[in-house]
This record gives C-alpha cells, sequence and structure tokens, in this order.
C-alpha cells in the first residue's frame, strides 16, 4: 500500500493564473486600507472589484 501524502489539501477552485498590473501610490494606499478595514488581502480585493464590474456589466 501506498502512504498518504501529506500537505494541504487540494482545491476545487485552483488559482493558477497570475495578473500583474501596474498602479501609482495611491491606488495602492487604497487597497491597502481596504484590505485591511476588510480583513483580507490585496488578491481578494482585486477579485471582488473584477467581479462586481462584470456583475453590473451583466444587467
Amino acid at each position: 500500500m501506498s502512504a498518504k501524502k501529506m500537505g494541504r489539501p487540494l482545491s476545487d477552485n485552483p488559482k493558477s493564473e497570475t495578473i500583474k498590473i501596474r498602479v501609482d501610490q495611491e491606488i495602492m494606499n487604497k487597497l491597502d486600507v481596504s484590505a485591511e478595514k476588510l480583513n483580507t488581502n490585496r488578491s481578494d480585493i482585486v477579485r471582488k472589484g473584477i467581479e462586481k464590474i462584470y456583475d453590473e456589466l451583466q444587467k
């Protein structure tokens, strides 16, 4: 029998794609403040923003 692998469980929706953007200091500050107030990270803020814009465009 093979031993069961240890480590983090596999995700149903892996986040394998990476994007890189350039922003000015003002946008970076707004992103950091938003992430801190929502107790999350920058990536989650960007994902939520993309979802919000997409949903608005679908109306």
